[in-house]
């Protein structure tokens, strides 16, 4: 609880144990997860209104556990309109306005992670295409890494290849399109698909 409190500069008080306790329950409950997820959120904001980012992330966190994912994502602070926020504290009035508006922004976010997924594996296709065309030693190592990784370095790869090799395997990468630079840097460059 801590450790989710202080970035967010929350004090400690029975309210805000009361909604940890709270989420802990709905993790574990029969309603829907969506369900359970927007109720989580609505608490929170009623509990605390300042606690916004608090109520999207325990959502989320909410969510995640009665999926059984290993970890939350952010899907519903990127997809809720801001002035639908103002709607969670209705929900125990019993207008289900911001259940309505949870399910639309959990059903955008997954359109948005089903093109993203799409679009990594576009990426991740023309990397293997490319592949075989590369003759720097070790290419083949740093292509798999690629793969498995969200973004390397070309420092991470210097235990089998020189330096000066892998900056010009990564930049021959970028020049066919296979990866992407990440960082927008000139020095410490991250890629990735």
């Amino acid at each position: 609880m801590l450790t989710v409190a202080a970035p967010l500069e929350l004090a400690i008080d029975a309210r805000l144990i009361e909604v940890f306790a709270c989420a802990e329950k709905l993790s574990v409950g029969q309603q829907t997860a969506v369900a359970a997820a927007a109720e989580i959120a609505a608490l929170t904001i009623q509990q605390r209104p300042a606690a916004e980012a608090l109520a999207l992330w325990l959502a989320d966190a909410v969510l995640a556990q009665r999926l059984k994912w290993p970890a939350p994502v952010p899907l519903l602070a990127p997809h809720i309109r801001r002035s639908e926020l103002h709607l969670a504290p209705r929900l125990f009035a019993g207008d289900d306005t911001w259940l309505k508006a949870c399910c639309l922004a959990y059903a955008r976010a997954a359109a948005n992670a089903c093109d993203l997924a799409a679009d990594l594996v576009r990426r991740a296709e023309r990397l293997r295409a490319v592949a075989p065309k590369l003759r720097a030693k070790g290419a083949a190592r740093a292509v798999v890494i690629l793969l498995h990784e969200d973004a390397i370095s070309p420092a991470s790869t210097t235990t089998w290849m020189s330096d000066r090799a892998a900056r010009r395997l990564f930049e021959r990468l970028v020049t066919l399109g296979a990866v992407r630079e990440l960082s927008g840097r000139d020095t410490f460059r991250l890629y990735g698909l």
